[in-house]
């Protein structure tokens, strides 16, 4: 078979058992691979009905389909199981060298059931596949880890690892990837998947086990037509990485401060940017498996308790989070608090959230004085971060309760602190502003995962960083009006859930590539005759199926708001001030183009036309 190897690998950590489940044909053209697979399997199995922390639940880890190959950023693999933190569907995505590693592996797809006696560690070697003793890694921070696996096992050999969050069950804890060079996993609280299995690791050995592709030829003309373009257009991420962004996303009304209080940051913006950071702290540029961009960056840690080494630099969303979320203007703590997540194994979004939250809190007294310590959590203090991230970490005083995710958090800690709790569906919202963009706000009220951006990324149409022309739809929006968002956002959900499908970064929308050119390349590997039609349906058809499955646990309408602080609070000055979305309007408008019931369930004959009405395995 081209493209893909026809089986997936599946263990029981509590007994031991293996074996490997084929795939059929039908299936990788019907849901591609990465989180379209898994949720097809997730979805046919009845998953769903497993406590996310119990021995019973899935961590399902599946490569994209064009992973591994010589394609644009085809770097991706996908995290996916049931979110301990939202209780909903989960899915990270995470890019780096591991991921086509585990393309070589001879398998498609991973999926771990069990728990374990004592920690272990899954290990590919040579085409050989083996269950490891762990118990001398447990406790290790990520880059340990990595360390002391790749001396055992190669240099070479790429890791995908878990910290003391995740071995805490830490509720917004991330599983990591290739160390120093971090990449991560990180949303809906993976890394504690992993840790509530006794799992610490999954360590992949080089090899050369890539399945053959159709057309090498055709490949290779369909990538040289669009390097080009992509290296102009993604410029910027290559000069400074996403962190670049810091000040023009201000200057939009975008950048999320104060806990989404405030309005305008402007000179701090610029003293936090990539550009800034880049000047003073820059070690390297580094890419990812395939990647033209190169928007990574290594850079000195310059305090904190790691203070001199060499780490991966903050993204834009890490700083602002622990930059305008927490009134931080200083991008030496910036940096040291990015690299502790890193090690530690904490979502840098979900972390910051938190740790926002809790300075909050603190200004309002709604923290008991029995979790208050000497650093205490207020606005700007550096040291109050990196306090606050070794507490949720180890679930020590105040992190006990900010380490379950700040909906959980906020029940803890009164009816007052739900207005500072800033989340949709239980996952903390990521830092572009629906007031700002209000497409986003349908993105976020609608994304399967909960308030994620890379479920839609609209900001970049709405900004013409990528115009919705080369999408088939109009480029002109007027940010703050509700006129055609609804179909915005559906067309780009449909769309961006391919990326995670096929292993591909979606930062290729920078370099306006085309759905025309991805059609190309699946036709080009597989040896399908696929055109741009076959892949919108196939996103339209993924997107549903994990709506289907959030459906039967018991997500609706009802679940489709946002927090009052995005709907009701004005910004009060810079760009987005006097602009609040419409909600309710679009969401109607967004449910009827989907076919979904005004309750937002998807209709009967919706599901039969995307071949989506078969009854899982445990209603049958």
């Amino acid at each position: 078979m081209a493209g893909f190897h026809g089986k997936i690998l599946e263990i029981d950590l509590s007994s031991g058992a293996q074996k490997t489940t084929e795939i059929p044909e039908e299936d990788y053209r019907n849901y591609l691979g990465g989180s379209g697979l898994a949720a097809k399997i997730f979805e046919e199995r009845g998953y769903d009905r497993y406590s996310p922390l119990s021995a019973e639940a899935p961590l399902m880890i599946f490569s994209g389909l064009l992973t591994g190959y010589n394609v644009p950023t085809a770097c991706k693999a996908a995290f996916c199981g049931k979110s301990p933190a939202t209780g909903i569907w989960a899915e990270a995505i995470v890019g780096g060298f591991w991921p086509s590693s585990f393309k070589n592996t001879g398998y498609d797809g991973l999926v771990i059931t069990g728990k374990a006696e004592k920690p272990v560690y899954l290990c590919f070697s040579e085409g050989e596949f083996a269950v490891k003793d762990a118990s001398a890694l447990w406790g290790e921070d990520v880059y340990a880890t990595v360390e002391k696996l790749q001396a055992e096992h190669g240099e070479k050999t790429r890791v995908a690892a878990i910290g003391p969050a995740g071995e805490n069950e830490v509720l917004i804890s991330a599983v990591m990837i290739d160390g120093v060079d971090a990449r991560a996993a990180g949303r809906c609280g993976m890394g504690a998947l992993m840790g509530s299995k006794n799992l610490k690791a999954i360590a992949v050995e080089k090899s050369d086990n890539l399945p053959p592709l159709a057309d090498k030829e055709g490949l290779a003309a369909a990538r040289k037509k669009v390097m080009p373009t992509i290296r102009e257009k993604a410029k910027g991420l290559s000069d400074y990485g996403t962190a670049g962004g810091v000040p023009v996303v201000e200057k939009l009304g975008d950048l999320p401060i104060r806990n989404w209080t405030g309005g305008s940051w402007t000179e701090s913006a610029a003293q936090v940017s990539g550009q800034a950071m880049g000047g003073k702290f820059f070690a390297k540029h580094y890419a990812c498996f395939a990647c033209p961009i190169r928007c990574g960056k290594e850079m000195e840690v310059p305090v904190g308790p790691h203070s001199g080494t060499i780490s991966h630099g903050p993204e834009y969303e890490t700083v602002a989070g622990f930059g305008a979320m927490c009134l931080n203007d200083d991008p030496s703590y910036v940096i040291a608090a990015n690299d502790l997540c890193n090690r530690m194994g904490i979502d840098t979004m979900s972390g910051s959230s938190m740790v926002a939250f809790a300075m909050e809190l603190y200004e309002h007294n709604l923290i008991p004085g029995e979790l208050l310590d000497e650093i205490k959590p207020e606005w700007g203090s550096g040291e109050a971060i990196l306090h606050l991230i070794r507490q949720i970490a180890y679930r020590e005083g105040l992190g006990e309760y900010l380490a379950r995710g700040v909906k959980q958090a906020a029940e803890y800690f009164g009816p007052l602190a739900k207005e500072f709790s800033v989340e949709s569906k239980g996952l903390e919202v990521a830092y572009h502003d629906p007031r700002a963009f209000t497409s986003m706000a349908v993105i976020y009220a609608t994304g399967n995962r909960g308030a994620c951006h890379l479920e839609g990324l609209t900001y970049f149409n709405e900004n013409r960083a990528f115009p919705a022309s080369i999408i088939g739809l109009k480029d002109e929006y007027e940010p703050h009006g509700t006129e055609d968002k609804a179909l915005l956002a559906k067309t780009m959900q449909d769309y961006m859930v391919l990326f995670n499908a096929l292993g591909l970064c979606k930062f290729l929308i920078r370099g306006h590539v085309p759905p025309a050119s991805i059609a190309e390349w699946v036709s080009n590997i597989t040896g399908w005759e696929y055109d741009q039609n076959e892949l919108f349906l196939t996103g339209e058809r993924i997107f549903n199926l994990k709506r289907k499955i959030n459906n039967k646990m018991g997500i609706s309408r009802k679940d489709d708001p946002l927090p009052p602080r995005l709907l009701t609070h004005d910004r009060g000055e810079g760009a987005a001030a006097g602009s609040l979305p419409h909600l309710g309007k679009m969401l109607s408008e967004y449910y009827e183009l989907r076919g979904w019931t005004k309750e937002g369930i998807p209709r009967p004959e919706t599901l039969s036309r995307l071949g989506l009405n078969r009854a899982s395995q445990e209603n049958s």
